[in-house]
């Protein structure tokens, strides 16, 4: 991996042609800070340029998460409504660079897998998940913000409308055997076996033909309404620049419950 912000927090390797990601902020619960995602990216553009990259496998360190979101205090630092567009309008680059990424990605879940991470790992083509799996966006109990109008496009269009506010409303994180019910993951096994499990499926559509899963990717994502530009910015103003935003922040940092106003 060349010299970049992300440092040792996320790694990369290509081996018998499957390119490798691990988020590694273990004590941190894979964190994601703004340098990762950007990196993530990165990679994701190699794999479209290596020919020889045939899948990608995507986890976290250690056994506690996948990613548990992004770092939160890198939103202190947001004073203007530039910052909120700016963060999402990131956030949306990365997961649509990972949707519409040339190879198959397939992510191997186990723990936290939540906010950003979920967002993550909702953009991989498959997701094998151990039991001890919690996924979700629970933002509306712990943040006061709110995802973008990508992210709900994306969301709605793998466990739809109803099951999304159901996900939102009640800011629940949902367990492996019911992910697996409602289409959220691919398949579950023991927490021993996710990442060999996840390996061999990797293996496995890593052999199949390569132009018949990108037509596969690309027909799916046409079927699926196109936002313009801008669409929902005023959405994310609305709660990134709300008082209840910055309480949310600072009481998540401070550990204790929020108050919320509603303004």
């Amino acid at each position: 991996m060349g010299a970049n912000d992300a440092g040792q927090d996320l790694l990369y390797e290509v081996r018998d042609g499957i390119a490798r990601v691990t988020f590694n902020r273990p004590q941190a619960r894979n964190a994601l800070t703004f340098a990762m995602y950007d990196r993530l990216a990165e990679v994701c553009e190699i794999a479209n340029r290596d020919r020889s990259i045939k899948a990608m496998l995507l986890t976290g360190a250690g056994e506690k998460a996948f990613a548990a979101g992004t770092d939160i205090s890198q939103f202190r630092a947001f004073d203007k409504p530039q910052d909120a567009l700016d963060y999402e309008a990131r956030i949306d680059r990365v997961l649509g660079a990972l949707e519409r990424c040339r190879v198959p990605t397939v992510a191997a879940l186990r723990g936290a897998c939540t906010g950003g991470g979920a967002g993550i790992a909702v953009c991989c083509d498959l997701r094998i998940a151990s039991r001890t799996l919690r996924m979700g966006f629970p933002v509306a109990r712990t943040l006061g913000n709110t995802l973008s109008g990508g992210n709900y496009a994306r969301l709605a269009a793998l466990v739809g409308p109803a099951r999304v506010k159901d996900m939102i409303f009640r800011a629940r994180l949902i367990e492996a055997e019911e992910a697996l019910a409602i289409g959220l993951v691919t398949e579950v096994v023991d927490d021993a076996q996710v990442l060999a499990r996840a390996e061999e499926v990797t293996a496995l559509v890593a052999s199949h033909a390569p132009l018949t899963l990108q037509a596969a990717k690309e027909a799916l994502l046409r079927l699926r309404p196109a936002l313009p530009p801008g669409a929902g910015d005023d959405l994310i103003l609305k709660c990134y620049m709300s008082r209840d935003f910055r309480e949310g922040m600072e009481a998540f940092l401070s550990k204790r419950a929020p108050a919320w106003k509603g303004e």
